[in-house]
């Protein structure tokens, strides 16, 4: 047998190199393959289809794949192992990271350093140049523990064994450390080294760079084990990089809310505002923060994957061929006949092959207001499904996960606002952070009951964690107690025993229009 084995993904042009018996799941996930289900062949998103040699039919295949699709080439990448060469079709390969560019103010200091983003689905780099503010180059890529669960639930399992967590810390601390050495030896970063890294990211990826237990993260009462921001030398991470610069990874806040939301509170100036205000990130694991310079009340509820099109049955990340919008269309409009009133926007302008998160509720929107879904949501078409662009469907399930997924969104965030003695009326403004948050249609969120402030109210934040990371960079510590004097207006409320929230979650999964 040769010692390699050639795989060529189409149409990205590449093709890789391999050992006989690779995984896919092992090697796709950088190039846009999704694995939702960690890769247990339940969910079907991790699709290839294969267009020249072959690939080993595992024989759980046959009983998720139909016959059909089995001999027009399709294959799990999940159960897929490269024993000789293949050519294979990867729809999936251009997705859209969320960034910031803008410079900051700063005390003019010398130096440099890198803000990281580290996300569940995707990571971002930047250089910053400390005495200008400028961002000197960016890298961005996906999270290498994708394959083991597109949510954080599967992959905090994964991780429920010595030999799953070491191997899901290796491949993250391993994915970051390439993106920074790739930004730093970028001909825009040519020059001196760096003084810093800030890590901005949610308790679990806390934990798993950290290299701490995850264990605690998994069950009731979700406490973290260290609640401080943590600081390493580059090298205790095993990165080469000149000088073993400190890397520092802001501090969680409570419970399931992590550096990302304090990188957020720093991005908005909730800490510093006279007026109450509000950040939502919404997430598979929704964090919700509301206050001012007196106090903060943060919270984090479990509202699902649905907003990143996770348990959708033909739900997707917002990447090519994703529906990212729909909109409702008079009787024999533009889409009419058989796809009756929608009328539906594909990312990448060609076929549609899913939906992702925005795309879902802009989709329930308008099926509420041309009368197919009922506000209780249940599907009133004939067929129980709501037709969009062939072959694109959404089930009577779709429907159910994102009422789930709003809900807990929704009814986590009345009981900050009960907790503080305030009405809607009396927030300044609600941050929406994040991809999804930039991306999703106030209206049709408003519509479906996500949101229920005003239009004028919500402003979309961008990557509040990106920029929460570079401004901590700027400031003079980041080190021991440097937020301390910050979280000390921070009061972490506990919503898995809170009666309030859960009548408001029952109350909330109707798509009844607010007030």
């Amino acid at each position: 047998m040769s010692d390699s084995v050639q795989i060529a993904l189409m149409p990205l042009g590449k093709c890789l190199a391999v050992a006989p018996g690779t995984r896919l799941q092992d090697i796709l996930h950088r190039y846009g393959v999704e694995f939702p289900c960690g890769g247990k062949g339940r969910c079907r998103g991790c699709r290839v289809k294969l267009l020249q040699g072959d690939l080993h039919l595992d024989p759980d295949e046959r009983g998720i794949l139909s016959e059909q699709e089995i001999a027009e080439g399709w294959r799990l990448a999940c159960r897929s192992r490269a024993m000789v060469d293949a050519t294979i079709e990867v729809a999936q390969w251009e997705a859209e990271i969320l960034v910031e560019h803008g410079a900051l103010s700063t005390s003019g200091r010398q130096g440099r350093g890198v803000a990281v983003d580290l996300g569940t689905t995707s990571m971002v780099a930047q250089l910053l140049d400390f005495s200008s503010g400028e961002v000197l180059g960016v890298r961005t890529a996906r999270n290498p523990q994708s394959p083991y669960g597109a949510d954080l639930i599967t992959r905090l399992a994964f991780a429920d064994t010595p030999e799953g967590r070491a191997k899901l810390v290796a491949l993250l601390r391993d994915g970051v450390g390439e993106m920074i050495a790739s930004l730093l030896a970028s001909e825009e970063a040519a020059g001196s080294g760096i003084e810093a890294v800030a890590i901005a990211g949610n308790s679990v990826m806390h934990h798993f760079i950290g290299g701490l237990d995850t264990a605690c993260l998994a069950r009731a009462p979700f406490d973290p084990l260290d609640g401080r921001g943590r600081s390493f030398a580059a090298a205790e991470l095993g990165w080469a990089i000149d000088g073993d610069p400190k890397v520092h990874v802001l501090p969680c806040l409570g419970g399931l809310v992590g550096g990302d939301i304090l990188a957020g509170i720093l991005a908005t100036g909730m800490h510093e505002s006279s007026e109450l205000v509000g950040l939502i990130d919404l997430g598979t694991n929704g964090e919700i923060a509301f206050g001012n310079r007196d106090q903060i009340l943060c919270a984090s509820t479990a509202a699902g994957p649905a907003f990143e099109g996770g348990k959708i049955e033909m739900g997707m990340q917002a990447i090519t061929g994703a529906i990212c919008s729909v909109s409702a269309l008079e009787q024999g409009g533009e889409n009419g006949g058989a796809e009756g009133q929608l009328h539906c926007h594909v990312l990448g302008d060609g076929e549609a092959r899913g939906i992702c998160g925005s795309g879902l509720v802009d989709a329930v929107a308008a099926a509420l207001d041309v009368g197919w879904i009922a506000s209780s949501g249940r599907i009133l078409r004939e067929e129980r499904v709501i037709p969009l662009t062939a072959p694109v469907t959404l089930t009577q399930l779709d429907v159910r996960e994102l009422q789930l997924a709003k809900a807990a969104i929704w009814a986590g965030a009345e009981v900050l606002l009960s907790e503080l003695g305030a009405m809607r009326s009396d927030v300044r403004t609600l941050y929406l952070a994040g991809a999804f948050g930039n991306y999703v249609s106030t209206e049709s969120a408003r519509r479906i009951g996500l949101i229920r402030f005003a239009e004028e109210q919500v402003e979309a934040a961008g990557n509040t964690s990106l920029l929460g990371a570079k401004l901590a960079l700027l400031g003079e510590e980041l080190e021991g107690e440097a937020y301390a004097s910050l979280i000390e207006q921070v009061r972490h409320v506990s919503l898995a025993t809170d009666a309030r929230f859960q009548k408001l979650f029952i109350d909330e999964t109707s798509f009844a229009e607010a007030e």
